[in-house]
């Protein structure tokens, strides 16, 4: 789904990142993607920060030729004994080129501090952005802490790529270019044979780095896996205490542990193969040009001064490509990290707002299903030609066996699922041609298991709308029957509750997320199991509350504990995807049909209300 992000505000100080743009789709591949943030963003940094590092690369190359000069100096000073105002020019010179080399460099950095973390940020959100618009079967399909890792991998990598292309591979051009003019100047062949070398070493590492690729790759999934298993384990440790299966979970994530040890093992004996190929292929440059050189030098050809030029100017490009080598490694090894981020993140929307979206405009609150066809991607279907009619501010309970399609049925309502055949219509607004947010804006929500972030109360509570008033929330934590619990903690409102709300039990989160649905206070308001882990005595009290907020608002509750729902004007049952029965509480008793067994059986929960 194409999200529309507005401009950062500035949040506790913090300094708020560039505006993010509207994308409909992620770019899928590792250039197109940081080729998009330089062109949105940083168009005239990259540049100069390519153009400064050349011009350092540039300033650099010249010091041999200096020091060139100052040995050939030196040595007619030495023979003329002649004084030191010869050599003296020569060594500013060398000084100057220094200072202005390391200057250049330095302000290359200041560039890239501007650019840099900035770019990461930007990669992250952008990823993060689009992740959030995927389906719910999505995250279904995938673990959290992997696609966490992979979204904070994919900043590190875009990064990584950019620093490498634009100082490391520059400067290599920039010597390579320029130390072959200097050196052809002074002798022709060493930049023959210089050259010849570069191409031949850097065609032998592009291969071998290619391969590389492929193994940091496989070792990238396998920490990803081990990653997405430990976090499992961790966020279920009280399932594991509880069944007593410590030892079970380390033997069985040693299997995805062993698995990475072992792509780690190959990576590096793969890299290890690599270095010993550039070392020595770098060492044999050096001392074959050692040789030619002194050979010349003692037959008279070339200068003192020119062999050192061409030894310290072939030195400097040895080194400069064999660090581009190694870089090479680390180039090819984001790439590939950002390269499965990418296919994995940017893998289409299953749901997309249509072209022609509009936001919905909620003013009763009428939903109708009508002639609604549902499968599963993997053939179960669910409904069939399913009609319903939900008149503006009625209040209809879903009742029926697990798996008769009273939580699909919400789900198509909220669009996280799509029918294959018919439409769902909200005050005659066909849901597949709103915006998905304005239908989510419309509906709130208390599901059986509320989600609370790891956060202080009030933020959790306000989530719907964060610039809630302070009496607003403790307004709705009171009809909540929450804000009792809450004051009596030390941190009030400021409590944080722990990861997945650990630091509350299972009734204290429902509550806040009940109050948190009032705080929202939506036209449309389902209810899934909202009281189910709550007391009989919390249960009441909280059913008193409800029945306030739901007065002049439609309403759908699923309820497997029938006194939640008896109270309801109209109550649903279904059964494999069909409506058995549909009517009021006393008429579906008197009927004695499915819904009145299921009553019986469960014996009681009569309320008043009923």
């Amino acid at each position: 789904m194409p999200r529309e992000i507005a401009t950062e505000t500035v949040v506790n100080g913090a300094e708020p990142l560039d505006e993010v743009l509207s994308l409909k789709r992620v770019p899928p591949t590792p250039f197109a993607f940081i080729w998009f943030l330089i062109r949105a963003h940083f168009p005239g940094r990259v540049a100069a920060m390519a153009g400064i590092a050349l011009l350092a690369t540039s300033i650099e190359a010249f010091a041999p030729l200096v020091f060139s000069h100052l040995v050939n100096a030196i040595t007619a000073a030495v023979k003329t004994h002649g004084g030191f105002e010869t050599v003296l020019p020569w060594i500013v010179w060398l000084a100057v080129v220094w200072l202005a080399s390391a200057s250049a460099y330095r302000g290359y950095e200041m560039v890239d501090v501007n650019t840099g973390p900035r770019m990461r940020g930007l990669a992250q959100k952008y990823l993060f952005v689009y992740l959030l618009g995927h389906s719910p079967r999505y995250f279904q399909d995938n673990f959290a802490g992997k696609l966490g890792q992979k979204v904070k991998q994919a900043g590190q990598a875009t990064i990584g790529i950019l620093g490498i292309v634009c100082m490391d591979a520059v400067r290599v051009l920039g010597l390579v270019l320029l130390g072959a003019v200097l050196m052809a100047i002074q002798a022709p062949s060493y930049a023959l044979i210089l050259g010849l070398w570069t191409v031949l070493y850097l065609g032998v590492v592009f291969a071998l780095a290619r391969r590389c690729v492929v193994l940091s790759k496989a070792l990238s999934d396998e920490v990803s896996t081990s990653t997405g298993r430990l976090i499992d384990a961790i966020s279920n440790a009280d399932l594991v205490r509880a069944f007593a299966k410590a030892i079970y979970e380390r033997k069985f994530i040693s299997y995805f542990l062993a698995d990475e040890m072992n792509a780690s093992r190959r990576f590096r004996w793969f890299l290890i193969t690599m270095r010993l190929f550039m070392q020595t292929a770098t060492l044999l440059l050096l001392i074959a040009l050692v040789w030619i050189t002194a050979r010349d030098i003692v037959a008279g050809a070339i200068s003192l001064g020119a062999f050192t030029m061409i030894y310290l100017l072939a030195n400097q490009i040895a080194r400069g490509v064999q660090e581009l080598s190694f870089r090479m490694l680390d180039y090819f090894e984001q790439l590939g990290t950002l390269a499965e981020a990418l296919d994995l993140v940017s893998a289409p929307h299953e749901i997309v707002d249509a072209a022609d979206a509009a936001p919905l405009a909620v003013g009763s609150g009428h939903i109708r299903f009508e002639n609604v066809t549902f499968r599963h991607p993997n053939g179960y279907q669910v409904f069939e030609n399913l009609n319903l009619d939900i008149k503006p501010g009625e209040k209809v309970g879903l009742v029926g066996p697990s798996g008769a399609g009273k939580s699909t049925l919400v789900r198509l309502l909220r669009r996280q699922f799509e029918p294959q055949q018919g439409r769902i219509t909200i005050d005659g607004q066909d849901i597949a041609h709103v915006t998905w947010d304005s239908l989510n804006e419309a509906i709130a929500e208390v599901p059986q298991m509320p989600g609370v972030f790891h956060r202080n109360v009030r933020d959790n509570i306000r989530y719907a709308r964060p610039l809630a008033a302070e009496e607003q929330v403790h307004d709705a934590a009171r009809k909540a029957f929450a804000h009792d619990f809450i004051a009596e903690r030390d941190e009030g409102y400021d409590m944080i509750v722990g990861e997945q709300g650990i630091k509350l039990s299972g009734g204290e989160r429902q509550r806040v997320a009940i109050a948190r649905a009032l705080v929202k206070d939506a036209r449309i308001l389902v209810l899934d199991e909202a009281t189910s882990s709550l007391d009989s005595e919390s249960e009441h009290l909280i059913q008193t509350a409800l029945w306030t907020l739901v007065q002049g608002r439609t309403v759908i509750a699923i309820a497997h504990r029938l006194s939640t729902i008896a109270g309801m004007d109209r109550v649903i049952y279904l059964e494999n995807g069909q409506v058995l029965e549909d009517g009021p509480h006393r008429v579906l008793l008197a009927n004695n049909g499915p819904y009145a067994r299921l009553w019986n059986r469960q014996m009681g929960g009569f309320i008043d209300a009923a």
